[in-house]
């Protein structure tokens, strides 16, 4: 367990650090992209994306809900890390590599920001690999970073579009609106959608027994990012009709099967969270009684107003942390059951159990007496 902490606490400061290093740099450039009342309304249309995309990606980490502080640390790594990364490994290719700004968008960009973005995704295999289960955080995780980087990214786009500054035309409020329809109502989800394929990529790595698989996985994964980004920012150079072509050809249909195996991996995590909690159950781990208040969601949240009905915030509290604790377990063990284990498994599985024997005696499931407390 030694090694644990001093991870975590080594990849709070290197992204805490970051974040507040690049937050100043970017502040100043969101700031100076145009006047401050532009600024301020294209940062409002900028968020009007972020929430559902949130709470999209949230709906899809119910089974096993991540620590919402590292959640919160991916989105703030894409608002200012990975933007400021990005632009800086823009800049160099630009002023002394003298790449022209056609073959840096179709090219160059994508390889800096997928980059910039996915650098979070290998923080945490390197110091948090614990909180990675599998392809479906993998995916969240990713997400997470590419929202935020879309936020900030948008931000300039529409201020560039008002000024007219990003393009042709001569800006004012119909370039502000028409940049806000492509970018943020069409097709919001592009930054998380091309992230995504590094974190598939990083969640088959953490999930296969193949030292090759955990080195080539995340690297196709970013292949990947590159080339969807490559040919989305490519259609945008030579016209509408080839943006429409590709949004209709390949960005739609490739969002809409993200999507599916989204939704799949999440069925499958509740399958095999189900399979590891019963034979953990089986060695005596927790009572096989409680499985199925805890694999159903609805069930889950049914559990949890009964506690609430009969014993107060305390009894809600401590069925949240008895359902967390049986929820940990079971992904953990399924990683044995895998032949994947972490290097401190024995040693988080005995600190899920403890939990689990401390708490089973003073909740009770619907259906059965509460404790006397």
């Amino acid at each position: 367990m030694a090694g644990a902490p001093r991870g975590n606490a080594v990849f709070t400061v290197v992204v805490t650090a970051s974040v507040l290093l690049c937050a100043v740099p970017m502040s100043l450039v969101v700031g100076a992209s145009s006047a401050p009342q532009v600024t301020v309304l294209a940062a409002l249309l900028a968020a009007v994306p972020v929430g559902p995309l949130i709470a999209c990606l949230l709906w899809l980490d119910r089974y096993e809900p991540e620590p919402r502080r590292l959640l919160v640390g991916g989105l703030l790594w894409g608002v200012f890390v990975a933007t400021a990364i990005a632009l800086l490994l823009e800049g160099v290719g630009g002023f002394v590599g003298g790449v022209s700004d056609a073959r840096m968008l179709e090219i160059g960009a994508p390889i800096a920001e997928e980059a910039s973005k996915g650098l979070f995704l290998l923080l945490l295999v390197w110091w948090r690999r614990a909180e990675l289960d599998g392809v479906l955080d993998g995916i969240v995780y990713a997400g997470m970073v590419g929202v935020g980087f879309a936020f900030t990214e948008n931000i300039l786009y529409l201020a560039s579009a008002y000024d007219g500054s990003g393009g042709p035309g001569p800006g004012g409020a119909d370039a502000l609106t028409g940049t806000f329809v492509v970018r943020c109502l069409v097709s919001p989800f592009a930054h998380p959608l091309f992230t995504a394929c590094t974190g598939i990529g990083v969640g088959i790595a953490v999930s296969s027994r193949r030292r090759a698989t955990r080195i080539v996985a995340p690297a196709a994964g970013y292949v990947c990012a590159v080339l969807a980004h490559a040919v989305w920012n490519t259609s945008t150079v030579y016209g509408p009709g080839n943006f429409v072509t590709v949004y209709l050809i390949l960005m739609a249909p490739a969002f809409l099967a993200a999507v599916a195996l989204a939704v799949w991996v999440r069925r499958s995590e509740g399958r095999m969270l189900a399979g590891a909690l019963a034979d953990a159950a089986r060695r005596g781990l927790l009572p096989a009684t409680d499985i199925a208040w805890v694999v159903d969601l609805s069930a889950r949240r049914r559990s949890r107003a009964y506690a609430r009905d009969t014993a107060g915030p305390t009894g809600e509290r401590a069925m949240r942390d008895y359902q967390q604790a049986v929820i940990e377990l079971g992904f953990l063990h399924s990683r044995y059951l895998r032949g994947v284990p972490p290097p401190d498994f024995a040693a988080r599985g005995r600190g899920y159990v403890a939990r689990i024997s401390a708490l089973r005696p003073s909740i009770a499931f619907p259906g059965q007496v509460v404790p006397i407390r």
